[in-house]
């Protein structure tokens, strides 16, 4: 699947098919959730989400690494390094891609460039993706090397504009929209905001254990809840009804921004559109196996049935299929006209080839600091529903 993908998007340079190799390993590895999802988009579209996907990933591992020999100061040399070849790499995005004879790191900073690397800078040249969204996502990942909580609400969107709302705003132009795309960023940037604080909820234990803690404090403090609490629950396995109620409230918060994100589901292109509804469908039943699970998350990690995953991945293939359909009926109807609203690509003629691999992409093996053992919410992009 993977030679198809890269064939529909163009991509023929072989350095860059294998930096684009390199995200979607790193996808279907990491990224359960995520990979479902990006399943059901229009087949030449994928390897851009796969760039976006595997830069962010790797910058996060490196802030999130639990590496006993990659202490604090290292982490931070690693991440300055990479941000520099991501500047470089944004600035050359326009050269010819056959000088990169070396896409892969040589630790020395020199004129080797990070597959992640090079696959961002070509989805950012081909897309128009706007810079500062990079430079963003770089600043949040920064902090996380030295803020380990947020005292307000106010404080913890500060962190999460660049860490979670400027991937939806990444992501958009891959999308397209059937509508001015600055009428259907805020709601990109709410769904970002939506996953990601998902997964605060979520890793609240496993974050814990990295001396982070991005629930807000005032949240915290309005049910008496502090670090200390939490980490003598953390560490004696013990529950208290003043976390279960602080953990209920941050609930509440994050459905509340799910339903800011609801409306630009509309706005998006019709054949992209049932690859959004899949994942915020699954990313909600994260917060529903909260729940259910009696908000134990200092305890044990929140499941989502595999089953239910199944379920949701078919009704994602039945919309696309019938999203594509309607195209191809319109674009008969009025050729001239077909697509002529639409602020992104426009959509294939045939469906991708998907079914068992739909439903059996989420059981990937869980590794590195992603899905079961390493999981921390810094990042926006993490293996979603263990």
């Amino acid at each position: 699947m993977t030679a198809r993908e890269l064939d529909a998007a163009g991509i023929t340079e072989p350095v860059l098919r294998d930096a684009y190799t390199h995200c979607r390993r790193l996808n279907a590895r990491h990224g359960r959730t995520y990979f479902l999802a990006t399943r059901l988009l229009p087949v030449e579209r994928r390897p851009a989400v796969h760039a976006l996907y595997g830069f962010a990933r790797w910058a996060d591992d490196i802030v999130d690494s639990l590496d006993t020999d990659a202490p604090a100061h290292r982490r931070a040399a690693d991440l300055a390094l990479l941000h520099e070849r991501l500047e470089r790499g944004l600035r050359d995005s326009h050269a010819d891609t056959h000088a990169h004879t070396d896409v892969h790191d040589d630790g020395g900073g020199g004129g080797s460039v990070e597959p992640v690397v090079l696959a961002l800078a070509d989805t950012a040249r081909r897309y128009a993706i706007d810079h500062r969204h990079f430079s963003d996502f770089m600043a949040s990942m920064r902090s996380d090397l030295e803020v380990t909580d947020y005292p307000t609400y106010d404080d913890l969107r500060t962190y999460t504009h660049g860490s979670a709302a400027v991937i939806g705003l990444q992501m958009l132009p891959i999308l397209g929209t059937v509508v001015p795309r600055e009428e259907a960023a805020p709601h990109a940037a709410a769904l970002g905001l939506a996953f990601q604080l998902t997964n605060f909820l979520r890793d609240v234990g496993e974050d814990l254990d990295r001396g982070r803690i991005y629930l807000p404090a005032d949240l915290l403090g309005a049910h008496g809840v502090d670090r200390e609490l939490l980490s003598w629950s953390r560490r004696t396995g013990h529950r208290d009804r003043r976390i279960t109620e602080a953990l209920r409230a941050f609930e509440d918060l994050t459905r509340g921004v799910y339903r800011e994100a609801a409306p630009g589901l509309t706005m998006l292109d019709p054949v992209a559109r049932p690859c959004i509804r899949t994942a915020f469908v699954l990313y909600g039943g994260i917060l529903d196996a909260v729940a259910r699970d009696g908000y134990a998350v200092l305890h044990r990690r929140a499941v989502v049935p595999r089953r239910r995953r199944a379920a949701v991945a078919v009704d994602g293939l039945v919309r696309l299929t019938a999203a594509r359909t309607s195209a191809r009926r319109a674009a008969a109807r009025t050729p001239a006209r077909a697509g002529a609203r639409r602020t992104g690509p426009s959509a294939p003629d045939a469906p991708p080839a998907v079914g068992h691999e739909l439903t059996t992409a989420g059981h990937a093996p869980a590794v590195g600091h992603a899905p079961a053992a390493h999981t921390a919410s810094s990042g926006p992009l993490h293996e979603e529903v263990a």
